[in-house]
């Protein structure tokens, strides 16, 4: 036996089979039967306006710096990590070093990074905020922090674990156990 239901994001009318739940928010869970092509599309649509929302405010606060999506990114890695290897950089934000070149030197050039020679090897280039790009990084995550924890106390109880699950689970399979190692939380759990 099946219902019909609207989904109060989308306004789409669908079936749902009985015995599915509805939480709260009006979209139906599935809790064992696989989610419809059209579930997945409006999910998929979703997190482009997650995404778009997410980083409006930083993109704001970059445009005052004449910066962009890639200079947040490398601010934040080098931010979370001092000491970064340019090599590492690359493999975690998998773009050229050309494109990487000419952002890094742009937030060299205007005093929001340095680069200094690896102590044991002098040919690596090693990565540090500066106490300016600090303060441009911190702005950043300030800002992402409260849409974070605005949007995690709107979705409920479990929604912080779940959410770090599902978004673990979105990223590569063989990218996994380096992003894991990257992003050893602080209570000492892990990503997955």
């Amino acid at each position: 036996m099946t219902d019909i239901t609207s989904d109060s994001v989308t306004g789409r009318r669908g079936t749902r089979s009985a015995g599915a739940t509805a939480p709260t928010n009006g979209t139906p869970v599935e809790p064992h039967d696989p989610p419809s092509h059209d579930e997945l599309v409006a999910c998929a649509e979703l997190l482009f306006f997650a995404y778009r929302d997410f980083t409006a405010g930083p993109d704001a606060i970059l445009a005052e710096y004449g910066f962009g999506r890639a200079h947040h990114r490398v601010l934040h890695f080098v931010r979370r990590h001092p000491g970064l290897r340019v090599a590492d950089l690359l493999d975690i934000l998998k773009i050229t070093k050309q494109s990487l070149a000419r952002v890094l030197k742009q937030l060299i050039d205007k005093g929001f990074i340095m680069q200094r020679a690896g102590n044991d090897d002098r040919r690596e280039r090693r990565l540090f905020v500066t106490a300016k790009g600090g303060r441009l990084a911190d702005k950043l995550t300030a800002w992402q922090i409260k849409r974070l924890e605005a949007a995690l106390g709107k979705a409920g109880q479990g929604a912080r674990e779940l959410t770090r699950r599902f978004l673990f689970a979105m990223i590569a399979e063989s990218d996994r156990p380096g992003v894991e190692q990257l992003i050893k939380l602080s209570d000492g759990t892990n990503a997955g």
